[in-house]
């Protein structure tokens, strides 16, 4: 099939009558067009103790995740960046129990402010989205690009900085089969091989031998799965993930060379072999 060229012609939203409200409307009904994943709504427009409105507050189930939506038309300016950052913050003092996102977006992400926020992006988790506006005969095409994503440490150095704490804590805190869960991943590594480490950390359980951490546990409160990130390799990583899910077990692509998966009992007891061999192999790569 030939595939026919179409001339469509970039413009601004405010130029054809739309302002920042028709967008808003526009994610809404689709939050997935900025490009951030299935993400939920949680309030639109949410006021601030501070005065001002974030406009938008969504939430990742899969990795208990919010994020911090603000949205401009025209150019990023300095109050954009302050207000965005203002509320990111704010939400994560009133929420501490959830990793937090600041998502800037605007039409126009200049050098001068790009260079900015990317010098941010180390101590504030800044994603930067570009707007990119098209006009087809009678019809808006929205497309966003995401030019600055949020900074991420080796996982090494996420580990090396974090709060510790102990067994007892993630008791009181996390749900009793979750927590089982990493005690049954700990588990399958081979007795004759290297000793496991595990390292509790307030919003984490990393799991290493003698090397470089490979696994990291963030048990649920209320739900009895496990959530976890493993280091497999990139190289590896694409088939690791289909056998998963052949196996009907949720996983997906994680950080540079990592793996996110969901575990609860039943897949530890229908597919042991399986994430044992997972496990094993990312201990093995954590030597090299």
């Amino acid at each position: 099939m030939t595939l026919e060229l179409q001339k469509s012609t970039p413009i601004r939203l405010r130029s054809v009558n739309l302002d920042e409200r028709w967008l808003q409307d526009r994610i809404v009904e689709d939050p997935s067009l900025l490009g951030l994943g299935d993400l939920q709504i949680i309030r639109r427009e949410r006021s601030q103790p501070s005065g001002g409105r974030i406009d938008f507050l969504m939430f990742d189930p899969d990795s208990d995740t919010r994020f911090e939506v603000e949205i401009m038309l025209g150019a990023l300016d300095e109050s954009h960046i302050i207000r965005t950052i203002e509320y990111w913050d704010i939400e994560r003092q009133r929420y501490p129990n959830f990793e937090h996102r600041a998502v800037i977006v605007a039409e126009e992400i200049t050098s001068r402010f790009f260079n900015v926020i990317r010098l941010l992006n180390r101590a504030v988790p800044i994603i930067a989205l570009q707007l990119n506006t098209f006009r087809f005969e009678e019809k808006i095409i929205l497309h966003f690009t995401k030019v600055l994503d949020v900074y991420e440490a080796a996982e090494e150095e996420e580990g090396e900085f974090a709060e510790q704490t102990d067994r007892r804590y993630w008791d009181k805190r996390a749900n009793a089969e979750s927590l089982a869960i990493v005690d049954q991943v700990v588990a399958m590594l081979p007795k004759t091989g290297n000793a496991p480490r595990l390292t509790y950390n307030k919003f984490h359980i990393a799991l290493g031998t003698t090397s470089y951490n490979f696994c990291w546990f963030h048990p649920r409160k209320a739900a009895s799965y496990c959530h976890m990130h493993i280091n497999v390799g990139a190289e590896k990583r694409p088939e690791i993930i289909k056998r998963l899910e052949n196996a009907g077990i949720e996983a997906g692509n994680h950080s540079r060379s990592s793996i996110r998966l969901h575990l609860n009992t039943q897949d530890i007891s229908e597919h042991r072999d399986l994430i044992a061999d997972v496990i094993r192999g990312a201990e093995d790569l954590s030597h090299r």
